[in-house]
């Protein structure tokens, strides 16, 4: 996915604020998902949603006010009531920040539940291939 950076999405040096770059790597999670055929608005009618249980984020550079971002989302596990996502953003090949997600499955009531048996298949398309 190709971010440009808003000014409003910049600190008093004109560079991304670090919690922005959260916000980029929802997106590009969802459109990870999109891509994949999951829809999400129909997966919370059944009563389920994703909730961000754990983020670790390695910052290596900065981006700026106007710069064209690649941000790319991969799934490394999908187990039990877990999903593991590994985010890169680059700037024109240079690796700027890169970041690893856990997300749980949890019902309306905020119990953790199982994640459906189908999806190790469904998103085998978006896991990451380390060879």
């Amino acid at each position: 996915m190709l971010v440009r950076v808003g000014y409003y999405e910049t600190d008093g040096q004109r560079r991304v604020h670090h919690a922005n770059y959260l916000n980029y790597f929802e997106r590009s999670r969802v459109e990870m998902l999109r891509a994949v055929g999951f829809d999400y608005r129909e997966f919370e009618n059944t009563g389920l949603m994703l909730v961000v249980t754990e983020m670790n984020v390695r910052y290596r550079g900065a981006a700026e006010f106007d710069d064209v971002l690649r941000v790319s989302t991969t799934v490394t596990e999908v187990r039990g009531v877990r999903i593991r996502h590994h985010y890169q953003i680059d700037r024109d090949g240079e690796l700027l920040v890169e970041a690893d997600s856990t997300i749980a499955c949890i019902d309306r009531s905020g119990k953790v539940r199982r994640l459906p048996p189908q999806w190790g298949v469904m998103f085998a398309p978006a896991q990451r291939n380390d060879d």
